[in-house]
Formats: structure tokens, C-alpha cells, sequence
């Protein structure tokens, strides 16, 4: 079997719809499996949906309604017949969502969070599956949180491997098109778990392991995995092959390729993973997989902008030692911020951080009492693999640094915007 994965950009709209009708017919869909995220920005508008119920009261029935037109929009352009199953078959999910609403008694946000986000890809999978049927191209839709069984971290959840995997293998059986969502699971009791950063990335690898898959492709609209992001760096260039490891290097350093997690259980199995264009389905894109760690063999280029670089010392000159060090890294964690350099001399050491909560104001003063602090804000974070001289100075070229530091492979410098 092969799993497809279709994003919120590969299904905002009616046209991007039809689209990927047009991709499966060019690829091909026996013996499939499509895991589609919600439409467009259906899970933005869902958190409005929530903040609303936990803030703003008086806001959330015109933030439920916009939900639903968005959908109803939809489904009134892909289908001409106004009587159309789907249409009741949305409006029951809908209610669903707002009855759940209407007598929830629970205070936890996370609980609440997944309750209703979750509601996102089941609506755009029931449609888009309601679309195949009605062009001939039969399917099987499958609900993914009565296969995927995880734990009850709410909007992280863990995965239940040997009951999922149980699931999975006993429930999708016969060479069949079968469509299910990214994102969500459901815990022991049956309530939904959604599956935190790149779920809908992580789902397409949870099932493909399961199902022994032949292979992962997640469509995109680029042609694939490019060196460097274009927006910041000109002549990009297409990476053909990425090793599992490569990209989980890439993925450690910033890089939007593939988040780690997805690709563990691909590598366990050494299951191919694609990255192609819907845009061009023929194009042959990248893979990731067993080999060679690049193809061609380039400088791979990541900038994270407004970082935070901080220079702490020792207010007496002495060594600043590993349990200091310790409370301080500490510190970082409970504040969820994100070290992504580290440098240390004697007397003091600097790190770069994302602080993305803006949470380190708060951590100062405590800081202050026992360190000297200095720190620069919107700094920007460039990390070079496999770099080259050459590769280096044209980050270099025109910026103050504040920081550079080189291992093997990979060269990381900091430098005021």
C-alpha cells in the first residue's frame, strides 16, 4: 500500500480539490491510503472557535459560523446536487461539535483544544471523500482515532504502538482507496488526542508503518526538499535524496523538511518517504531514505530570525560550574525556551534562543541577582551543513557576527540584523 499525504495548502478550496482528483488519477490510487489535514486555515479558525468559548462567550456563535460557511461554500461548489448527502452529513458533524460545546463541564484547555480541533479533519476528509465517490473513484472513509490510540497527553499524544498497530493491520485490509485523517488519535476513553507539531506528517508514518507501505508521499506545493529557503537565499537548489539521518539533522537545526518523529518509525522499516508537487505530480521530487546523505552533494542553508543571544557570567570571576549551569538550563525549560547554540569559556557562557512565549523578561531579574546578563534581541541564527568556505561568507557578507562556532559538518554563526 501506498500512503498519501495531503496538507491544509493541497485542499483550501473547490479548485485545489479538483486538484488533487487530478494527481491521483496521474499517480494512480489502488491499493492507497490518503491522510488529508484540515482545509486552509480551518484549525486557525477552530482556536478562534476555542478562545472564544473560554473568553470571549459572546463571540463564539459568530466564530462557529464561520467555520461552517467556510465548509458549506465549499461543498455548495463541488457538489451540484443541492441534496447531496454531505450536506446533511456536515451539518451533523457541526452539531456534534456545538452540542459537545453546549454541555462540556471541563476546565482543561488541552481537552477542550483537541475536542474541536479534531473536528477540522474529519469534515474535510468526509468531504473530500463524499467528492471521490461522486467522481467514480470509490473509497472506504475510515475515522483515525478508532486506529490510532495514544495516551491522554492532550495535544501531544503518545502513541499506543501495539494497539494501534493491532488496529490498523485488523481494520484496513483489501486493495481498496481508503481516506483518513493526519493529526488526531483518541485515548482509552475515546475522546480525541491530537498528535502535536507535524501530526498529519507523523499519522501518514504511523500508518505506513503499520501497513508495511511500500512507500510515504507528502504533497506539497514546491517541487520538493530545496537546499535553503528562497525567500532568504537566492539559487536554490532541488535536493533529488536525502538520507533518514541527513534529514533529521536538517530537521534538529530549523529546516522545514521533515519533522524527526515522522521519519523514526519510516527508518525503523526503511520506508521511502517522497516529497513531491501537486502542483506537477510527474515531477519526480525528493526522497528520503536509506543512502546517501545528499544528492547532489551541496551546502544546506537554515536562518531562524529573531532569536535572542545571551552572554551570562560569573560576578566574581569565578568558574561558573555545572550545577549553576544546570539551574540555569532549567530555568530555560520551565520559561519553553528553546536553546539553540551553546559557547562557553570560563567565566561565562552565551547562548542562542528562540523565545517564542516571550517569556525570558520575566526569568531576567532572577538571572540578574547572580549572573552578569547582556543580550542582544532579533538576532538572526544561520546554520551551514556541510559547509564551505564559500558557503560561509555569503552569509557573512555585509552583517556584524556576534557569534560563530564550527563543528565537522556544520557551521553556526549569529548575527545582528
Amino acid at each position: 500500500m501506498r500512503v498519501f499525504k495531503f496538507g491544509g495548502a493541497s485542499i483550501k478550496d473547490p479548485q485545489a480539490i479538483r486538484n488533487v482528483l487530478h494527481v491521483l488519477k496521474t499517480v494512480g490510487f489502488n491499493n492507497s491510503l490518503i491522510i488529508a489535514s484540515a482545509m486552509g486555515k480551518t484549525t486557525n479558525a477552530l482556536e478562534d472557535v476555542i478562545n472564544a468559548y473560554f473568553k470571549k462567550p459572546k463571540e463564539l456563535k459568530n466564530a462557529i459560523q464561520t467555520v461552517k460557511d467556510f465548509h458549506f461554500n465549499i461543498v455548495d461548489e463541488l457538489f451540484e446536487n443541492k441534496n447531496h448527502l454531505v450536506f446533511d452529513k456536515v451539518n451533523v458533524l457541526f452539531s456534534e461539535m456545538e452540542f459537545f460545546l453546549s454541555i462540556n463541564k471541563s476546565p482543561n484547555y488541552n481537552f477542550v483544544y483537541d475536542q474541536i480541533v479534531s473536528y477540522g479533519e474529519i469534515v474535510s476528509t468526509t468531504i473530500l471523500s463524499y467528492f471521490f465517490n461522486d467522481q467514480d473513484i470509490e473509497n472506504v472513509w475510515v475515522d483515525a482515532r478508532n486506529l490510532i490510540k495514544t495516551d491522554t497527553t492532550y495535544r501531544d499524544g503518545m502513541v499506543d504502538w501495539k494497539a494501534t498497530e493491532q488496529n490498523i493491520t485488523n481494520q484496513l485490509q483489501g486493495k481498496k482507496l481508503y481516506v483518513t485523517q493526519g493529526f488526531i488519535g483518541s485515548d482509552p476513553n475515546h475522546f480525541s488526542v491530537t498528535l502535536g507539531r507535524e501530526g498529519s506528517d507523523y499519522s501518514a508514518a504511523i500508518f505506513a508503518y503499520c501497513l508495511n507501505a511500500e512507500s510515504v508521499t507528502i504533497w506539497k506545493d514546491v517541487p520538493g526538499v530545496l537546499n535553503a529557503d528562497p525567500r532568504y537565499f537566492d539559487d536554490t537548489v532541488l535536493l533529488n535524496q536525502i538520507s533518514y539521518h541527513e534529514a533529521i539533522e536538517l530537521a534538529f537545526y530549523g529546516a522545514s523538511v521533515i519533522h524527526p518523529k515522522t521519519l523514526q518509525p519510516l527508518q525503523r522499516k526503511e520506508i521511502p518517504l517522497y516529497v513531491k508537487s501537486f502542483v506537477n505530480p510527474t515531477l519526480p521530487g525528493t526522497t528520503v531514505s536509506k543512502g546517501a546523505d545528499l544528492e547532489p552533494a551541496t551546502s544546506c542553508f537554515i536562518v531562524k530570525k529573531n532569536q535572542l543571544l545571551i552572554s551570562i557570567s560569573s560576578k566574581d570571576f569565578s568558574f561558573i560550574m555545572e550545577n549553576q549551569v544546570g539551574d540555569i538550563f532549567r530555568m530555560f525549560g520551565e520559561q519553553h525556551i528553546k536553546v539553540n547554540v551553546i559557547q562557553n569559556a570560563a567565566i561565562s557562557f552565551t547562548v542562542c534562543v528562540e523565545d517564542k512565549f516571550g517569556n525570558f523578561a520575566g526569568m531576567l531579574p532572577e538571572l540578574s541577582n547572580n549572573f552578569n546578563v547582556t543580550y542582544n534581541e532579533d538576532v538572526a541564527l544561520y546554520t551551514i551543513r556541510h559547509f564551505t568556505n564559500e558557503a560561509a561568507n555569503k552569509v557573512i557578507q555585509g552583517k556584524e557576527v556576534l557569534l560563530q562556532q564550527i563543528n565537522r559538518e556544520t557551521i553556526q554563526i549569529v548575527t545582528k540584523e
